[in-house]
């Protein structure tokens, strides 16, 4: 029996052709997969869910009639720290999880409404809720083989990903972005202490945030995160993710008044959560450059772009 097509979005497609067999492979069996996990769940799969770059993400619903999301990452490392996290937050920031697969990247989650960045909040107020939601995310309980080790945080792996990237790409963005975010790199790596680290999202920014369908315990904010990579940090760098966005806002503006809203949102950041504001800008830059390199490095040029372009009035 040949198993119905699957609509795949075009920057997971894209994402999955840039791994090589191994994406290949994924989006092949993937019309079979679903099939499977629908009958071991016990769930009908509906529609594929915009958005999304790494995962194929479904409406579902279960043999009670209960509404839930269905997500199938392609094949990676960190897919078993999503999980963790998930599991030991109990919904406590984050989304609910009610199965999941390690072996086949999938996961099924309670089903939640739009994400942030579609609800028209203007950007400080997405910032204030990010803020109070990432206070909250920020007390999952550290699992026991949850470990960093100084030569692997994430400032070092940013900073080799950056001139690495830089290089094979073609050099698409200014020396002197690149030199700044490895400065940056190198002063946060300095900086890195294992007794200030929490659970980091890893990833928090407004698309990610997703509104829930009705008031509940461990939701005060209205939202949820979903997809969090879950890896040992300083709280700093979550910070540093949600000023990474906001390429909208910048792009247009001359470098001074780009650099002044950027920091009003860096203050502000800052205030909400008690969190050093050097640190957070640092972060926020880094990461600015090292995802326009990453992106561009999958194809997705028309994404990466404005990353890099706001770097440089930032620079």
């Amino acid at each position: 029996m040949t198993e119905p097509a699957v609509e795949v979005q075009p920057l997971v497609r894209r994402k999955a052709h840039s791994m090589g067999a191994l994406g290949e492979r994924w989006l092949t069996e993937l019309p079979a997969l679903l099939g499977d996990l629908e009958r071991r769940w016990s769930i009908g799969v509906g529609a594929p869910l915009p958005g999304g770059t790494t995962s194929y993400v479904a409406r579902a619903r279960t043999r009670e009639g209960r509404d839930a999301v269905l997500k199938v990452s392609l094949p990676a490392p960190d897919f078993a720290g999503q999980v963790r996290t998930l599991r030991l937050a109990e919904g406590r920031g984050y989304a609910r999880l009610l199965a999941h697969d390690l072996g086949r990247h999938a996961m099924l989650q309670e089903a939640l409404g739009p994400s942030m960045d579609r609800v028209g909040l203007a950007p400080r107020q997405q910032i204030e809720t990010l803020c109070v939601m990432l206070r909250s995310a920020w007390r999952v309980p550290r699992a026991a083989e949850l470990t960093v080790d100084p030569a692997e945080e994430k400032a070092r792996t940013l900073g080799d990903l950056v001139a690495r990237l830089w290089e094979s790409l073609g050099r698409p963005c200014s020396e002197r972005v690149v030199t700044r975010a490895l400065a940056y790199a190198g002063r946060r790596a300095a900086a890195f202490d294992p007794g200030r680290c929490v659970v980091v999202h890893g990833d928090p920014h407004p698309g990610n945030a997703l509104r829930v369908l009705a008031p509940r315990a461990g939701a005060d904010a209205g939202f949820v995160f979903v997809d969090p990579d879950g890896f040992l940090a300083d709280p700093a760098y979550d910070l540093g993710v949600v000023l990474r966005d906001w390429c909208a806002e910048l792009r247009g503006r001359d470098r001074v008044a780009a650099g002044s809203l950027l920091r009003s949102y860096c203050a502000l950041l800052a205030d909400r959560t008690g969190v050093d504001g050097q640190a957070v800008w640092e972060w926020g830059f880094l990461e600015r450059v090292s995802t326009g390199l990453f992106v561009l490095g999958f194809g997705a040029e028309e994404l990466g772009r404005p990353f890099l372009d706001t770097a440089e009035l930032l620079a």
